[in-house]
């Protein structure tokens, strides 16, 4: 019996491995029930984050206004909210309450779920199947204190919330008010970490909290005692190091589509709207009106696409990811099988990059 030459096992080996694409994992079907997520019809999700078992959590802004789980199974179930606008329901059942425009959640090492209740202008939490709001809520927004107890914060337009590894503190990006806040959750208390409420370019080195912001959407800690800021309106990154001090490391705050593979501070964004951090401690940046997620590696100081065109697109799944046209990818999560998901708003669905 003959055998094949190792070289030749080796190349139909690598011909038949499996290339890199985007998989959907929820959403662009029809089915409006419970039922197989890969079949339902999701409503602008946005925020992803992850149970302590695995199950996924989604949230959806203005269309859907909904909090949704998927376990592991890949079966879609509904968590919290009616559907409807509004603000109801506190200390009452999750699946009766309504929101306005949720686009962020954090989840707790106890399974709880922190909401940034967007256009409620509020935090809200999700415990046991009970819905209560920690902070802020509708009507007459402003900036308020700048640290004091969290019962007394004001938000304007909470967008990202991130937890610390600690599952302790908590930072909450306030769009409206141009601040990025970090909360005890221990203490029950909050204080302003970037921004001074006006809008401008930060110097590069200057203390993070008496330095102006351009319209800060999204903050995560970096895991080394600093946290990123992601900027809209400014089409930037920048980064706050454990001594406070804040400095440009992506962007040059003009919008476009430019400088893919090289240095970061010579790329452009166009209304850069999440980020996460990766295993390796880069940082995943949703660079959604560009169609495209990208990194930047604090390593090397360059920024690289990692999905999307450039183009709008229907967002259809099995395609590579450079060759994958979205159309408005709002959210990025590292998931626990190390794998990124996103949230491709405007096709209603959530893909997942496998290598």
């Amino acid at each position: 019996m003959k055998t094949r030459p190792v070289w030749l096992a080796l190349l139909l080996l690598a011909s038949t491995a499996a290339a890199a694409h985007l998989e959907l994992v929820a959403g662009g079907g029809t089915r409006e029930k419970d039922g197989p997520a890969v079949e339902c019809r999701l409503k602008e999700p946005f925020g992803v984050e992850f149970l302590p078992g695995g199950e996924m959590v989604i949230v959806e802004m203005t269309s859907g206004n909904r909090v949704l789980q998927v376990d592991k199974k890949g079966w879609l179930t509904h968590l919290a909210g009616t559907g409807a606008k509004g603000f109801s329901g506190d200390n009452g059942p999750a699946a009766e309450a309504t929101f306005n425009g949720i686009h962020n959640l954090a989840v707790l090492p106890s399974g709880s779920l922190l909401l940034a209740d967007s256009f409620n202008h509020a935090l809200r939490k999700i415990d046991s199947g009970t819905v209560r709001t920690l902070a802020g809520g509708p009507g007459p927004t402003g900036s308020g204190a700048r640290s004091g107890p969290l019962s007394e914060a004001k938000f304007s337009t909470l967008i990202q919330i991130a937890l610390h590894p600690d599952g302790r503190h908590l930072l909450a990006a306030d769009i409206g008010n141009r601040r990025v806040c970090r909360i005890n959750l221990e203490a029950g208390t909050f204080e302003t970490v970037a921004g001074n409420g006006t809008r401008g370019v930060p110097a590069d080195g200057a203390m993070a909290a008496d330095a102006p912001l351009v319209d800060p959407r999204a903050a995560v800690f970096d895991g080394q005692g600093g946290f990123y800021v992601l900027e809209r309106g400014g089409h930037a990154l920048r980064h706050v190091d454990a001594d406070g001090r804040i400095r440009t490391v992506a962007g040059t705050g003009r919008e476009g589509w430019s400088g893919d593979g090289g240095p970061g501070l010579e790329a452009t964004f166009r209304g850069p709207k999440h980020l996460c951090m990766d295993r390796d401690g880069s940082v995943i940046v949703a660079d959604a009106e560009n169609h495209v997620i990208r990194r930047f590696d604090p390593k090397s100081g360059r920024v690289t696409a990692v999905a999307g065109t450039g183009k709008a697109g229907n967002g259809a799944a099995g395609r590579e990811p450079l060759e994958t046209d979205l159309r408005r990818p709002h959210g990025v999560t590292v998931g626990p099988d190390g794998l990124l998901y996103i949230t491709d708003t405007y096709n209603d669905r959530i893909l997942r990059l496998v290598p």
